[in-house]
């Protein structure tokens, strides 16, 4: 990966192991609705899509928008559950530290930055990235390539890496013309990018 100026990294299921979390607060905050989220549903197609989509597929013959009034109370419990104790992975901040000096460093996720940074903040690795694109941030979402154009405008950067766990991300990457290398758990990262020749 000769010329490398950043690396992109995905939230959920990347850079922490929050996706267990994500599902069990849904599930708890729709279970009320007569709406039972499974595990392996919200695994295999849920992952790195906007939460209004999975809503939409999950409406059946009601409005989606009531299920979406839940999502308020789904983002309390989640902030309270993960900021006690954010399921990082132990060696993120000395794999963090070896990249900066070398490359610009972006969080492109579906997820709010709301949601994101004061999790990255507690755990004194917010400083590490050099701009956190949210859901928020953009109109559309992934697969969509608008999350990772947009990091690459903020750092004014054309040669990227990314690292994704889900189809919907890595078709994002992918269509924003950045080479992908795809994750299947946090503790994967030094390892895949090792083999990348990024990181020693």
């Amino acid at each position: 990966m000769t010329g490398l100026e950043a690396i992109f990294f995905d939230f959920d299921g990347v850079l922490i192991d929050s996706e267990p979390v994500h599902w069990a607060c849904w599930r708890e905050v729709l279970l009320p609705l007569g709406v039972t989220l499974d595990w392996e549903f919200y695994r295999d197609r849920c992952i790195g899509i906007d939460d209004r989509d999975m809503l939409r597929m999950m409406a059946g013959e009601r409005d989606w928008r009531d299920l979406w009034a839940e999502y308020p109370g789904k983002k309390a419990l989640f902030r309270a559950r993960m900021i006690e104790a954010p399921p990082f992975p132990r060696t993120l901040a000395a794999m963090l530290e070896s990249l900066k000096g070398s490359y610009r460093l972006a969080v492109v996720s579906s997820s709010g930055r709301d949601e994101i940074e004061p999790l990255m903040d507690r755990a004194g690795l917010l400083t590490y990235f050099d701009t956190v694109v949210g859901g928020g941030d953009v109109k559309k979402h992934k697969p969509d390539p608008e999350p990772y154009l947009l990091a690459a405008s903020r750092l004014g950067v054309t040669r990227a890496v990314v690292l994704e766990d889900s189809a919907a991300g890595v078709a994002s990457g992918r269509a924003a013309g950045f080479e992908v290398l795809q994750i299947c758990h946090p503790n994967d990262v030094p390892e895949a990018l090792r083999t990348a020749g990024i990181l020693e």
